[in-house]
């Protein structure tokens, strides 16, 4: 039995690649350069739309992708919490 997408998988799979990573390259520089706890909230914030990107997408993603994104997740959290600190 084959499983549909959700409805925010659709629209990420129909999303021009390009603006996806303009835009998530802005968020993550402000996240970044927002000094102080806010910065941090926000950065931590990013970590819980990578983590749940995750989830969604897991179990369609070759296991080096798998890895690259747990990396990429690891990396936000802990600069989430270095800013909170």
């Amino acid at each position: 039995m084959q499983r549909t997408q959700s409805g925010i998988a659709r629209r990420l799979a129909r999303a021009n690649p390009t603006t996806v990573f303009l835009v998530t390259l802005l968020l993550v520089l402000v996240a970044f350069f927002t000094p102080g706890v806010l910065g941090g909230l926000f950065t931590l914030l990013l970590a819980g739309a990578v983590a749940a990107l995750l989830v969604t997408t897991w179990r369609v993603q070759t296991p080096p992708t798998r890895a690259i994104r747990l990396l990429a997740l690891t990396l936000l959290v802990t600069a989430g919490l270095v800013k909170l600190l």
